[in-house]
C-alpha cells in the first residue's frame, strides 16, 4: 500500500470501546527511584533530585498524564520507606496502584529490595550515562501465578504494554511477560512490546543470543512492535543494511525493508514502529520515527535536525505513549507516528523519564508548530 492510500485504509487496530473497559491501559514492569544530580556528575554530585521512572511504566504514565487516558501498573516493591517513595510517585502520576504486589523488607535488602537509577544526563561530548542498582529486586522476583491476569483483562483492558527491559529482569520474567501478555490477547486487548534493548542487562544472563531468544518467544504475542534504530538487530536479529555502526546515517530505506521482513516473519504483527536518532552530541540529536500498518502501509514523522534536547532519557518510552495514543484515538498510523515523535520530542526537553506535556502541546507540534512564546 502507498502512503498517499493510507488514510482512506480502515483503522491499524481493532481496539475495544473505552465504554466497556476499565483502563486504557495497563502496563507491566520495573519502577525504580531514579537519582538525577541535574547539571553535576553522578561521581561528585552532593544532592541528587529524585524521580520514578521504567520503560514500561512510562509508557503508561505517559497515556495518564500528557494524553488524559484511564492507566494502572503491574509492578512489585519492597515494602520499606523506598517503595513508598516510589508509590507516592506513580500516584502522583495518576495510574491505579491496586495491581502493586508489596513484599516484605528485610531491614537490609538481603532478600529483596527496589531499583535504584542513578542518572546523569549529559552534556555536548559528554554522553549521558546510566548506573542502575536493581538486583534481587522485588519485580525480578515475580512470578506468573502471582497475578490474576484473567481477573486484570477481564475487568477491560484496551492495550496492554510490556517490554524488554522487564524480560531481562530475571529467569521468571519473561515467563510473567508471556502469562501476561497470552491472557491480554485471550480477552482482546492489543498487546504491545517495546525491545528496549539493554546491554547491562543481557550481559550476565547470556548476553545478545539470550536477549533474541526471550524476545523472539514473546513477539508471537505482540500486535504493535516498538524499537529503535538499535534494537530491532539486538533483540530480533533483523540486520538494518547499509547503517554504520555508530549511527550516524539513518536511511529509512533500509528501515523499510527491515520492517517489511519483520512484517513477514511475524505475521501477528499490526504495527511496527521504531525512532531513529542520530547523536551529534548529547544535547543535539537528529530525531525522527517511521512506523508501519499492516493496513495502512508506511508513514514518516517529521523529521527533525539537530533537535536540541535537555533530557534524553524516557524520549523513546514518551514516544511509545504518543504512537499508543494516535492508534487507539486516532485511527491513522501516519497521525499515530506524528503524536508519537512529538511526543517524544518534548519529553526530552524536561528533566526526568517522565513526559510533562499536555495533549494540547503535543497536538500542536505535531502539527507543524514551533517554539514561540505562549501568553
Amino acid at each position: 500500500m502507498t502512503d498517499t492510500a493510507a488514510a482512506s485504509a480502515p483503522a491499524p487496530l481493532a481496539v475495544r470501546p473505552a465504554a466497556e473497559c476499565a483502563y486504557d491501559v495497563v502496563a507491566l514492569g520495573e519502577v525504580m527511584l531514579r537519582l538525577d544530580p541535574g547539571e553535576r556528575r553522578i561521581r561528585t554530585a552532593r544532592r541528587f533530585d529524585v524521580w520514578e521512572g521504567g520503560g514500561e511504566y512510562n509508557v503508561a504514565r505517559g497515556l495518564r498524564r500528557a494524553f488524559g487516558l484511564r492507566g494502572a501498573i503491574v509492578t512489585a516493591l519492597a515494602d520499606n520507606e523506598v517503595g513508598r517513595l516510589v508509590e507516592d510517585l506513580v500516584l502522583t502520576g495518576g495510574l491505579d496502584t491496586r495491581w502493586v504486589q508489596w513484599r516484605p523488607y528485610d531491614g537490609i535488602g538481603r532478600t529483596v529490595r527496589n531499583g535504584l537509577n542513578f542518572t546523569e544526563r549529559g552534556f555536548g561530548v559528554r554522553g549521558a550515562v546510566g548506573v542502575s542498582d536493581r538486583g534481587n529486586t522485588a519485580i525480578a522476583q515475580l512470578r506468573p501465578e502471582d497475578v490474576d491476569w484473567d481477573d486484570v483483562f477481564g475487568r477491560g483492558v484496551r492495550w496492554f504494554h510490556t517490554g524488554g527491559i522487564f524480560a531481562a529482569l530475571s529467569e521468571s520474567t519473561a515467563d510473567v511477560a508471556e502469562a501476561a501478555m497470552a491472557a491480554a490477547r485471550r480477552h482482546g486487548t492489543v498487546v504491545s512490546y517495546d525491545l528496549n534493548y539493554r546491554p547491562s542487562l543481557w550481559k550476565g544472563i547470556g548476553g545478545v543470543e539470550r536477549a533474541q531468544e526471550v524476545n523472539r518467544r514473546l513477539a508471537r504475542y505482540v500486535d504493535v512492535m516498538i524499537g529503535n534504530e538499535e534494537d530491532f538487530t539486538a533483540s530480533l536479529g533483523f540486520e538494518v543494511e547499509g547503517v554504520d555502526e555508530s549511527l550516524t546515517d539513518l536511511d529509512t530505506a533500509a528501515f523499510r525493508a527491515m520492517i517489511t521482513r519483520a512484517a513477514e516473519e511475524y505475521p501477528n504483527f499490526q504495527v511496527v514502529a521504531t525512532t531513529l536518532r542520530a547523536v551529534r552530541t548529547a544535547t543535539v540529536n537528529d530525531w525522527g520515527a517511521i512506523a508501519w500498518s499492516r493496513v495502512q502501509g508506511f508513514a514518516e514523522a517529521t523529521h527533525r535536525p539537530g533537535l536540541e534536547i535537555l533530557d534524553r532519557v524516557g524520549g523513546g518510552d514518551s514516544f511509545a505513549s504518543g504512537l499508543a495514543y494516535g492508534l487507539m484515538e486516532l485511527g491513522s498510523i501516519q497521525e499515530a507516528v506524528e503524536y508519537g515523535a512529538a511526543h517524544g520530542a518534548l519529553a526530552m526537553t524536561t528533566p526526568g523519564d517522565t513526559s510533562t506535556a499536555s495533549l494540547a502541546e503535543v497536538r500542536a507540534l505535531a502539527s507543524g508548530g514551533g517554539a514561540r512564546v505562549q501568553r
